[in-house]
């Protein structure tokens, strides 16, 4: 199919897989523009210039400047190209403003973890120059059909299309996690450049405040969120996180869509980071990962023990704390634990008191290292996803993927993917973990107590394996629904 005649899409993110990443986001933010493209649309991603971006997209050219947008420092568009393997090239356009980007720490916070005081003008400048690329006020000949915003960061986009009177793109907001929705002063209404009658209920006003993710809730064409069972969620409290009167009147325009994972990279025959390479067909070699995991964590190595992991942020909405409570409960099973992931300082504090009582039985790994969670997906036996709430979730299928089955609160994206082992499923071959409702700490110890009762039954847990391993996690059906859903909206 010619270029001219493909679906062409502006999906504007504020994180992206290699560049920079802090969750989920990062990862969709690369896999499902690959995955639609391969399904024949030109799909082209907005970035913020932060550092780690401009260093790595090449091929980069000045294709427009920006100088006069209300309150915005001048920016310059730069067009460029993001690899992802030596054959998937995605076409990016970055905004190069360094007074907004070029800093050191993360792309929402600094190095102490504070929130960068000028994120309303660092992302509204985002949001901005998506409305421009996505009108007839563009400078470049590109033009898209479709804006697809993710979360609050992009959030403006859809407000500043709807006051735009001009020819527009249809607008799509993403929803990848609702609890973080860009609240700030009502002052920022007009700094932002947006009409003061904007900061309305029937607007941009969320009690009292700004918030960039109403708006885009409030003015995008279509809303999606990342699973099914998420959508429902927002709907009501204590989800809808002050939202859900919005959602619920926007319900014809809210719909679910799982999401993948990228199964070239997460692949345990192919993965590069492990010790050993397995698939359903050779499980046996899978021990030798966790052996070696064993070793590197400093954890005493034995094959019989059941070793569980956990890769995460370390937040509440994680279910740390509970597990943390029940920890000791856990290696007296006799279980092992691994953590990777950083966050809040107090969980770490309280995880780092647990590995100095229980040297050989608790390992810890603070801080993001990609190579070591594709190892630790590989070297344990179950994966811990005690989630309060989580809108998809990936880990749980790379878990399934890797052979290991997991242990999930039912909630989100979590209950849409893992189906619990019980008699009628192992019977019928869709058991594929464990799921524990409400969540307590009694419910997370006996779902893992569960699994550990699977794990010494080796014909049991080889079928939670095979079952997990031959389920279809890509890209290919997700990307399919958000085309079905852009194509709906041009018509």
């Amino acid at each position: 199919m010619p270029r001219s005649q493909e679906l062409r899409v502006l999906f504007i993110t504020s994180e992206v897989y290699p560049l920079c990443k802090t969750g989920g986001l990062g990862d969709v933010s690369a896999a499902l523009p690959a995955a639609l493209r391969a399904l024949h649309s030109d799909v082209r991603l907005l970035l913020p210039g932060y550092p780690q971006v401009i260093a790595g997209v090449k091929y980069k050219s000045k294709v427009a400047e920006f100088n006069a947008l209300s309150q915005f420092p001048p920016a310059s568009l730069l067009s460029a190209r993001l690899s992802l393997s030596k054959t998937e090239k995605i076409p990016v356009f970055v905004i190069d403003c360094p007074g907004l980007y070029n800093r050191e720490g993360g792309p929402y916070m600094d190095a102490f973890g504070r929130d960068w005081p000028d994120n309303a003008l660092r992302f509204g400048l985002l949001s901005k120059i998506g409305a421009i690329l996505a009108s007839d006020a563009s400078p470049i000949a590109w033009r898209p059909h479709i804006v697809h915003c993710n979360d609050w960061q992009s959030g403006l986009t859809p407000a500043y299309l709807h006051f735009h009177s001009g020819k527009k793109a249809a607008t799509m907001m993403t929803i990848h996690n609702l609890a973080f929705q860009g609240i700030f002063p009502p002052g920022s209404t007009v700094q932002l450049g947006l009409p003061s009658d904007s900061f309305d209920i029937n607007g941009v006003e969320y009690y009292g405040n700004l918030s960039f993710l109403k708006a885009g809730l409030y003015y995008a064409d279509q809303i999606t969120t990342v699973s099914p069972n998420y959508a429902k969620e927002i709907q009501i409290e204590p989800l809808g996180f002050g939202l859900q009167g919005l959602l619920t009147a926007r319900r014809p325009d809210l719909i679910g869509i799982i999401n993948g994972i990228a199964t070239a990279e997460w692949d345990s025959a192919t993965d590069r980071h492990l010790v050993k390479n397995y698939s359903s067909k050779n499980l046996s070699d899978k021990a030798a990962n966790k052996a070696a995991l064993q070793r590197q964590m400093g954890l005493v190595v034995d094959a019989t023990i059941p070793l569980f992991g956990v890769v995460s942020r370390l937040s509440h909405q994680k279910g740390i704390d509970l597990l943390i409570q029940i920890a000791p409960q856990l290696i007296k099973i006799p279980a092992q634990l691994v953590v990777l992931g950083s966050g809040n300082a107090e969980l770490e504090h309280l995880l780092s008191m647990l590995a100095q009582t229980y040297p050989e039985s608790i390992a810890l790994h603070f801080g993001f290292n990609e190579a070591l969670s594709h190892l630790v997906e590989a070297g344990i036996d179950s994966f811990l996803m005690p989630s309060r709430f989580e809108p998809c979730g990936l880990n749980q299928m790379y878990s399934q993927r890797y052979g290991t089955p997991p242990v999930v609160h039912a909630t989100g994206g979590l209950l849409d993917t893992v189906v619990d082992c019980t008699p009628d499923t192992l019977a019928n071959r869709t058991a594929s973990g464990f799921v524990f409702y409400p969540m307590t700490t009694d419910n997370l110890l006996g779902a893992i107590k569960r699994a550990v009762l699977a794990y010494h039954n080796k014909k049991t847990w080889q079928s939670l394996q095979k079952n997990g391993m031959a389920k279809d996690f890509s890209w290919h059906a997700s990307a399919t629904a958000y085309l079905a859903l852009y194509r709906m909206l041009l018509h």
